[in-house]
């Protein structure tokens, strides 16, 4: 059994899916793509400025689109019994999965990268990076930095066995990294990012992108979908929708899904898009499975 992975924010990169424009169906739909937005979305994905591409209003649909391109025109691919996404690309999964119509999710992904950045404006915070800590350790360190300080810190994104990012206020988090050195731990970096995204501090980009939702046509999934919040398969459009919002306040459990998903009968791990991130994910959470990347027309 198969599945389809889309990759997250942090994939993006200056010359991403600039091979598509020689594809006449791609060229259209990246052409689409910038009139739906009313931004030169293509052009900043094919030659920058790096600084704008790294904008996270830029980064979510260029990452999107690229996985949509990498999925529609590198070859005829089958349904696969079930699709994944990290944090954004949970959109590119429903896409793909025909849950969110293209033009939709584009917009969605688009006004989601607004909100986070507004977000990041109105409550600012940051991430970072903690290799080599127990989850359960990991989580009750930030517990007792939150508890003792007021200060939100929490994790974030769990990526794979002892890959961990938390997220939350500038000062919790830094706290998170001092005391995770004291602990010994030998990777404890603050990453570059332009909030404190998976945590309560995207609370109000959470209230935006629900209202958004609110009126966009959404349908049953293909195959299922195994959600950040839940790392369950799910795909009713009323589940689709509270999963969505919840998102932004919570932590993605990409291990558990991939877990999961091995449980479910996944065999196969396909990653649509730029780079390699998921791959290498996937192959550090399970040993006995095939991992592969579609990026670019052959």
């Amino acid at each position: 059994m198969k599945a389809y992975i889309f990759p997250g924010q942090g994939s993006q990169y200056v010359g991403m899916a600039k091979e598509f424009a020689e594809i006449p169906a791609a060229k259209e739909l990246m052409q689409h793509a910038d009139e739906l937005l009313h931004v030169y979305l293509t052009k900043t994905m094919a030659e920058g400025a790096e600084e704008i591409l790294r904008q996270t209003d830029f980064t979510q649909p260029a990452i999107f689109l690229h996985s949509i391109l990498a999925l529609r025109f590198t070859g005829d691919y089958p349904t696969p019994q079930a699709y994944a996404g990290h944090s954004l690309g949970e959109f590119s999964a429903l896409c793909a999965a025909g849950a969110i119509k293209f033009e939709d999710a584009l917009q969605l992904v688009h006004l989601r990268g607004k909100l986070m950045a507004e977000a990041g404006k109105r409550k600012t915070g940051t991430m970072a990076a903690i290799i080599g800590m127990e989850a359960k350790v990991l989580k009750e360190l930030c517990e007792s930095v939150e508890t003792e300080t007021g200060n939100i810190v929490r994790p974030a994104n769990y990526n794979s066995p002892g890959q961990i990012v938390v997220s939350g206020s500038v000062s919790g988090v830094q706290e998170v990294i001092r005391r995770a050195k004291e602990a010994g731990i030998r990777i404890a970096k603050e990453l570059p990012v332009s909030g404190a995204f998976h945590s309560p501090l995207m609370q109000y980009a959470a209230d935006g992108l629900k209202e958004a939702l609110a009126s966009t046509t959404i349908s049953a999934t293909k195959a299922p979908v195994f959600a950040n919040v839940s790392a369950e398969p799910h795909g009713e459009p009323d589940s689709i929708r509270d999963l969505l919002v919840e998102q932004l306040t919570s932590p993605v459990r990409w291990e558990e899904s991939v877990k999961n998903m091995y449980d479910f009968g996944i065999r196969e791990f396909t990653e649509f898009g730029p780079g390699k991130v998921l791959q290498g994910l996937v192959s550090r959470t399970l040993n006995d499975v095939k991992v592969s990347g579609i990026e670019k027309p052959e």
